[in-house]
């Protein structure tokens, strides 16, 4: 598995595209990932530090796994199937049990960028997708 960080949000509301674009923790290769409209607005508020006035979905999940007195552990996105990405959320609770939940990439980096979470891709993914950095 190779950690993986958010690089970019891009969204074009004329063709309603948005994609969010992981980068490989240390080195070039990128793997862009097509999510909604939803999700990389909820991904691009946290990560420009906007604060809602009421807690919005992603928010809500994150301070219930807190009051649930778990941690979001990792992300890890482990399976391509039909052009479409699968990931899993690793929750620790406080004693120590872990849980796999299965969730949508978009969904589950939302919840990374609040939890300040590692995002994990497996191998074969990156193999399946890879495109290189063309900035360095």
């Amino acid at each position: 598995m190779l950690e993986m960080e958010l690089n970019k949000i891009v969204i074009d509301e004329k063709r309603h595209e948005q994609l969010i674009v992981l980068k490989e923790k240390n080195g070039e290769r990128l793997l862009p990932i097509v999510i909604g409209l939803a999700e990389a607005s909820a991904i691009k508020l946290k990560i420009s530090g906007f604060e809602p006035t009421r807690p919005l979905t992603h928010d809500l999940l994150y301070t219930t796994i807190k009051y649930l007195e778990a941690n979001i552990e990792k992300i890890i996105i482990d399976k391509l199937e039909e052009n479409t990405f699968h990931a899993k959320i690793v929750l620790k609770s406080s004693s120590g049990n872990e849980k796999i939940i299965d969730a949508r990439p978009s969904d589950s980096i939302a919840l990374a960028v609040r939890a300040h979470a590692p995002i994990f891709v497996e191998d074969e993914i990156i193999k399946q997708s890879e495109i290189f950095n063309k900035d360095k």
